[in-house]
C-alpha cells in the first residue's frame, strides 16, 4: 500500500530528528500548515517551493512528491499547457471522460506508458 504526502513527510521528519517546529522553520511555513500537510488535512497542495525544500531537508525524491501531493511537475505543466493551446476544446473533455471513467483512463495511461517505454528503449 502507498503512503499519503502526509505520511511520507512525517515519517522521513521523524528519521531526521526534527520536530514539527524545526522543520516548518527550514521550510519556510508555519508548524501548523505543516502539521495539516502531514496530516493530509490541508486545503491545497503545498506550492513548489515548498515541496523543493521538503525534499531538500528531508532528503526525498521531488518527483515522488509532487505525484503523492497531486502536483504536476514542472516539466509537465508545460506539456499540459501546450496541449490546451492545441486542443482549448478537447482536453477538458478528455480529462472529464477520465475522470468520470476509470477504466478509460487505466486504459490510456497503459497504453501511453507502453509507448514511452518503447520509446525510451529505443
Amino acid at each position: 500500500m502507498s503512503k499519503s504526502f502526509g505520511k511520507r513527510i512525517r515519517e522521513a521528519r521523524q528519521n531526521k530528528g526534527f520536530s514539527q517546529r524545526d522543520l516548518a522553520a527550514l521550510v519556510k511555513v508555519d508548524y501548523t500548515y505543516l502539521s495539516k500537510l502531514e496530516n493530509d488535512r490541508a486545503e491545497y497542495p503545498p506550492k513548489e517551493e515548498v515541496i523543493q525544500s521538503l525534499a531538500h531537508h528531508l532528503d526525498l525524491d521531488a518527483k515522488e512528491l509532487h505525484d503523492l501531493a497531486g502536483r504536476i511537475a514542472p516539466e509537465d505543466v508545460k506539456v499540459v499547457q501546450e496541449l490546451v493551446k492545441t486542443y482549448p476544446k478537447q482536453i477538458p473533455v478528455l480529462f472529464r471522460q477520465m475522470r468520470d471513467n476509470p477504466e478509460l483512463a487505466q486504459k490510456f495511461i497503459r497504453e501511453a506508458t507502453q509507448a514511452e517505454s518503447e520509446e525510451e528503449s529505443s
